[in-house]
Order: C-alpha cells, then sequence, then structure tokens
C-alpha cells in the first residue's frame, strides 16, 4: 500500500486522516497470470493500482486480439470509460504475470469524492494518469514509426518487457510479429 500512498504524495500533502479513509476503501487483490480483470461486455467496477505485475488491455478478436495498451506496476489500471459511465466495455484487461492491486469500488470512490476535498483530488489524479497513457498512446501512433513505439515501450518499463510475449507487443505497437521480429533484428 505504500506504493499507492508514494504515487499520491508526489502531488498531493495528504493528512493522515485523508490517508486512512482513502486506505479503509481499498481492497488488495492477488490474481494469478493469465485472469481476466474484466471481459468484453462487463461493467468496470473497479480502479486499480498495480502494486506489481503487468496488465494488457485488449480487443478480443475471433481469429486475433488487438492489444491496444499495458499497465505495469506503479501505474492505475481501469476500462475507465466503462467504470465512469456504467455502461459494458467493448475491451478486455488481462493480468500478462501474476499481479497485486489495490482496488477502489465505484460507489466507494464516489463516497470518498463526496467526504472531502483531498479525496476528490485522488480520484482526478487517478482518473489523469488514465487519460495521459491514453493520449500519448495516441499520438504516438500518430507521429512515431513501429520501431520507435516499440523502443518506447522497451525504455518506458525495460525490466518487465521480457514478460510480455512477441505476439502482444506487435498488436501493440500495430505490427505483424514478423515486422517486429525484423525491428529486433536491426536494433540489437
Amino acid at each position: 500500500m505504500e506504493q499507492i500512498k508514494a504515487y499520491f504524495e508526489k502531488t498531493l500533502q495528504l493528512t493522515e486522516e485523508h490517508w486512512i479513509l482513502f486506505s479503509s476503501k481499498l481492497e488488495q487483490k492477488k490474481i494469478p497470470k493469465k485472469t481476466l480483470l474484466i471481459n468484453s461486455g462487463d461493467t468496470e467496477n473497479w480502479l486499480s493500482f498495480i502494486d506489481k505485475g503487468i496488465v494488457r488491455l485488449f480487443i478480443p478478436g475471433e481469429l486475433e486480439d488487438i492489444t491496444f495498451g499495458f499497465a505495469f506496476e506503479g501505474q492505475f489500471v481501469s476500462a475507465y470509460d466503462s467504470f465512469l459511465t456504467r455502461m459494458p466495455c467493448t475491451y478486455a484487461l488481462e493480468t500478462l504475470v501474476d499481479t497485486v492491486v489495490w482496488q477502489i469500488s465505484f460507489d466507494d470512490l464516489q463516497s470518498i469524492y463526496h467526504s472531502s476535498k483531498e479525496g476528490n483530488y485522488i480520484g482526478r489524479l487517478a482518473g489523469e494518469a488514465l487519460f495521459l497513457e491514453k493520449a500519448k498512446r495516441e499520438i504516438s501512433f500518430l507521429k512515431d514509426s513501429a520501431e520507435q513505439r516499440y523502443l518506447q515501450l522497451f525504455t518506458h518499463q525495460p525490466h518487465l518487457i521480457k514478460y510480455i510475449p512477441l505476439k502482444y507487443i506487435a498488436s501493440y505497437i500495430g505490427i505483424t510479429p514478423q515486422a517486429l521480429s525484423r525491428i529486433r533484428k536491426r536494433i540489437s
């Protein structure tokens, strides 16, 4: 739980009272690898902070999934559009390795929002972090080559990328596994 507290304390002076209120609503979950956190068609009820592990965001396909995001240790993850709108999501979230998350439910987060200004700020920081990751990916697809997107992922979490199957990395950067092999051969 210290990692999530440190995350918020980078930008917010949390009083012990507000931290106790927020942390009392957090639930720790240990999730085995290859487990769905949410499936396409379900409504997201959790905002999760990854204490340890990797989560993949993907659109399930009949032949192949389309991976469009990864979340790593020290980041929030959620089907956030579904979380906000209370509507079913069109994608899924899956752990790629054994993962530990701290989760807060939609209802508990709403309760915290209403109880204090700091609680509202905590939720805003989490939502902003998810938005910034999404925006960064969209901009990268518009301006960067596949090789640049691969290198950015590799430099972002070099010690964790070895746990992500190459077919997911290829899908994430928008190329075939064969094209990814050529890029990796060229830059090694």
